[in-house]
């Protein structure tokens, strides 16, 4: 598998990824919801080696439920978050699948978690999909 390129809203900032993610997932928790304005938030997690950021960043950090903190990279200027990562995960690097603008991104999810948050019309499927409370 080649390169792959995400990017924020604007295009000032980019993230290039080699080769495929390491995990692909979905998360329902109240942190994403917020942070992506949306029901949840979908990533793919690749080896922290493999992804090359391009462009200024501002980083927020937060502490998630789980006690990890979190700390995301997102465009000053349009505020798209390019990217994140967990203190407890420092080789893996998050990437928004929206950030690559590929709606036939490969690998789907095969983790859906905080399904407790989870929005009742939401469905989460596919084959092989881990479904996490």
């Amino acid at each position: 598998m080649g390169t792959r390129t995400a990017s924020c809203g604007c295009g000032l900032v980019t993230a290039r990824c080699e080769g495929g993610p390491v995990r692909v997932s979905v998360c329902h928790c109240l942190d994403c919801q917020r942070r992506t304005g949306s029901a949840f938030a979908a990533q793919a997690r690749f080896p922290a080696e493999r992804v090359r950021l391009e462009g200024e960043t501002t980083t927020f950090s937060r502490r998630a439920d789980s006690g990890n903190v979190a700390s995301f990279r997102f465009c000053p200027a349009c505020g798209s978050t390019i990217a994140y990562q967990i203190d407890d995960q420092p080789d893996v690097v998050a990437i928004p699948l929206g950030a690559f603008a590929d709606p036939g991104f490969a690998p789907g999810p095969a983790y859906s978690v905080y399904e407790e948050r989870k929005h009742a019309w939401v469905a989460i499927v596919g084959d092989g999909v881990e479904h996490l409370d």
